[in-house]
């Protein structure tokens, strides 16, 4: 792990190395996270979207398509986004929802498409440098109004390669710049798991307005 600011990362290397440890690892990654609970997060999603339902949600960095069927099964349509090959041909076939291959760090997103934006443990993977550009591609392909939520695990604002993934780890201060440089409101923030003493809270969940 690398600690602060440094020099520039190599984002393609980024890229591909945190892939391929998804890819080699998908079936493993399922079978560990098919019963998380991930109910608090969804609902922060779903009940500050003040568009009607049937809501138009972008899972990004759907992973195998847990969450995918989720929204399915409240009765909204939801779209899929992953970088990795496996886990965009699991959650296909697991969720029968639309499901797009795209790196995050080469996106081609459609503009105000969808009333949420579900950013559930992916957006730590995109390098601090780049991740203004991401948040205002995020941004745009929200409808006016529409609302992002995002979930990462928190730190003290280092980033580097950890485990064979690559993490960008903000605190909520940094965090809360990045996200309203981007154009996006505050709505709330808490930590997870609910429940335990903050030393036992790694994950920092946010919500946004466009």
């Amino acid at each position: 792990m690398t600690a602060g600011p440094g020099a520039k990362p190599d984002l393609k290397a980024i890229s591909a190395g945190t892939l391929a440890h998804y890819d080699g690892r998908a079936e493993d990654f399922r079978d560990g996270t098919r019963d998380h609970d991930v109910t608090q997060n969804i609902e922060a999603l779903l009940r500050n979207i003040e568009a009607q339902p049937p809501f138009a949600i972008l899972d990004f960095g759907c992973g195998p398509g847990r969450d995918l069927k989720a929204f399915t099964a409240l009765g909204h349509v939801a779209v899929g986004l992953d970088g990795s090959a496996r886990f965009v041909e699991m959650a296909r076939a697991d969720s029968g929802c639309e499901v797009w291959q795209q790196d995050f760090l080469a996106l081609e997103l459609p503009p105000a498409r969808f009333d949420g934006v579900f950013a559930n443990a992916s957006l730590f993977h995109v390098p601090r440098a780049e991740a203004p550009r991401v948040l205002r591609q995020l941004h745009a392909t929200l409808k006016p109004g529409g609302v992002l939520f995002c979930s990462n695990p928190r730190g003290s604002n280092e980033e580097g390669w950890n485990r064979g993934r690559y993490g960008a780890y903000h605190d909520l201060e940094a965090w809360r710049r990045l996200v309203t440089d981007a154009g996006f409101v505050e709505i709330e923030h808490y930590y997870r798991p609910p429940g335990l003493p903050p030393e036992q809270q790694p994950w920092l969940a946010t919500v946004w307005r466009r």
